[in-house]
């Protein structure tokens, strides 16, 4: 979650539903960008893969763009990927080859085991995170999991996205 706006029991980045200056305006999560920038050198690519349609598609496009995602985390801005249900992340993930994935919403991670090696259950949640999943409640949590990974596993050369 990069976006501030969505939340447990909350529908997905809320904020897009307002006008285009409210869209806009929305703040990032805290810590996003600057955990972001300090991850992505340590892997080959990064990646988004957000589940959206094509309206939301495009104001996430922009609402990226005003906030300078790209040169303030180092992702380039054709790093992004769409689909149209949660668990068809997975498929980009497959196809991707990604290594480690943060995202809020349990079905996501449900559909990613198997898939992806790494998965972090990012904010507050309703219920306990399940063992195959770890628990980070901000981008702060979500950067230590990420550095205590690569520590245990003696590189921090996989793809990452």
């Amino acid at each position: 979650m990069i976006i501030a706006g969505g939340g447990p029991g909350g529908g997905d980045t809320q904020f897009f539903s307002g006008d285009m200056g409210k869209m806009l305006a929305t703040p990032a999560v805290p810590d996003a960008f600057a955990t972001l920038a300090r991850l992505a050198p340590q892997f080959d690519e990064v990646w988004l893969v957000s589940k959206c349609g094509e309206r939301v598609q495009r104001s996430t496009r922009l609402w990226l763009d005003h906030h300078d995602f790209a040169g303030r985390t180092g992702i380039p801005r054709e790093n992004l990927r769409f689909c149209l249900r949660r668990p068809d992340k997975a498929i980009h993930c497959a196809e991707l080859g990604i290594t480690h994935f943060v995202d809020d919403k349990l079905d996501v991670h449900e559909a990613l085991r198997g898939v992806v090696e790494h998965r972090y259950l990012f904010g507050p949640q309703r219920i306990s995170a399940p063992a195959w999943v770890e628990h980070t409640r901000t981008w702060l949590e979500v950067e230590a999991a990420v550095n205590r990974d690569e520590a245990a596993l003696g590189s921090a050369h996989p793809v990452a996205r």
